[in-house]
């Protein structure tokens, strides 16, 4: 009989956290499993920040488009532009991004392997045995690991079996079209649609992508129809004539779990994590970074042998990220609730001081300290807006 191997780890999920988990370990010198589903494209406007072109090493020939700027469009139909000053929102196609960093995975040492997700048993001797299912026939098939990090999605069937509350999380329904540009669209700007029969509480976009573009919408409504939300877009954009090269969609988490861990030998990352940040729905950075601390955690407790190391990902990543998530929730939970709430939101985001604060806290991913002055104003003004003595320009 062939030696059974035991790899020192099994990443289920080969979006952008897991193959960054993937890679992170096999740079460290761990044997690792990159177990992806395949043909799955997530429904993503795909803006990515600079921070995580450079914390990543993101090469420009994954970059399809560089906005320096959005457009917000009011309920009434009110236009405010935010340019943004000395940078840029990259835009990706999570089609090619996603399998980039799988390769990329790949090349520094990760095995792939295509199959989907089925359930964990355990060995006597500490070892995890991970089931899934390959090919047409669904042949049941194995691998063995010393722990498993569940990155496969906001549906994640590895938080689900695992993770005490890990099948209760909080999401957003998204629906997008990947569509040729035509000419006359904007190739450097986001825009963002906060129109009630597009989106009744989150928010609808046209992002660019170079030769195509992103266009779609979510709601947390269940049964909110989003396909026709998105052609309604498309005709008030003039897009209606475009053609479409795919459609795609599902759950967005819009609020981190409380546990990232079974306590054991599994770890949470990524969407599977809730790590999608609140009001934006910007998930890739906040995806890899977690992937990168989940491995951190695998590592200290492939290196100790204590479980509790687990815990480590998700303390690490709300130490550096989860005020950032807190703020965007008071966000969303409030402004995006009612039209008039969302037609004094766009006012407010026509302040200089406000677009200066947001695109610094969005390319550097954290909050803005150095201008006590200027969160004063904005503190003021907010406030104006919120007793309705703030005018509505």
């Amino acid at each position: 009989m062939a030696e059974r191997k035991v790899y020192d780890a099994v990443v289920v999920g080969g979006g952008p956290s897991g193959s960054t988990a993937a890679e992170t370990l096999v740079r460290a010198g761990r044997s690792v499993v990159l177990l992806d589903r395949g043909g799955r494209i997530k429904p993503c406007g795909g803006a990515i920040p600079p921070r995580l072109v450079r914390d990543f090493a993101i090469p420009d020939t994954l970059i399809v488009a560089r906005a320096r700027g959005a457009r917000i469009i009011a309920p009434s139909s009110r236009t405010v532009d935010m340019p943004i000053e000395d940078g840029y929102v990259g835009m990706v196609d999570r089609e090619h991004f996603d399998e980039a960093l799988r390769r990329r995975a790949a090349r520094a040492g990760a095995e792939r392997r295509t199959g989907t997700y089925d359930h964990i048993t355990r060995r006597g001797d500490g070892t995890v045995t991970v089931q899934y299912r390959c090919g047409e026939a669904g042949d049941l098939l194995s691998v063995d690991a010393r722990v498993v990090i569940g990155a496969d999605g906001a549906r994640s069937q590895v938080a689900r079996q695992e993770v005490p509350g890990g099948g209760k999380v909080k999401c957003v329904f998204a629906y997008h079209e990947i569509i040729d540009t035509p000419d006359g669209i904007a190739e450097d700007r986001c825009d963002v649609y906060y129109q009630r029969d597009l989106s009744p509480d989150f928010y609808a976009w046209i992002f660019p992508h170079g030769r195509t573009a992103s266009v779609g919408t979510g709601s947390m409504r269940k049964g909110f129809p989003l396909r026709q939300a998105t052609a309604a877009l498309r005709a008030r954009a003039g897009l209606d004539g475009a053609t479409t090269i795919r459609c795609e969609g599902a759950p967005i988490p819009l609020k981190p779990l409380k546990r990232w861990d079974n306590g054991r030998d599994v770890v949470l990352a990524g969407d599977a994590a809730g790590t999608v940040a609140p009001a934006s729905g910007e998930g890739i950075y906040y995806a890899m970074a977690g992937g990168q601390m989940a491995a951190d955690a695998a590592l200290a407790f492939l290196e100790s042998g204590d479980a509790r190391a687990l815990a480590g990902a998700r303390k690490t990543f709300m130490k550096a990220h989860g005020r950032v998530f807190w703020v965007l929730g008071i966000l969303q939970s409030f402004w995006y609730t009612t039209d008039r709430r969302r037609e004094r939101f766009v006012s407010i985001c026509a302040d200089p001081d406000v677009q200066r604060l947001t695109w610094q806290s969005y390319m550097n991913k954290e909050l803005v300290r150095s201008d006590p002055l200027a969160h004063l104003r904005i503190f003021l003004k907010d406030s104006a807006h919120l007793l309705g003595l703030a005018r509505v320009r």
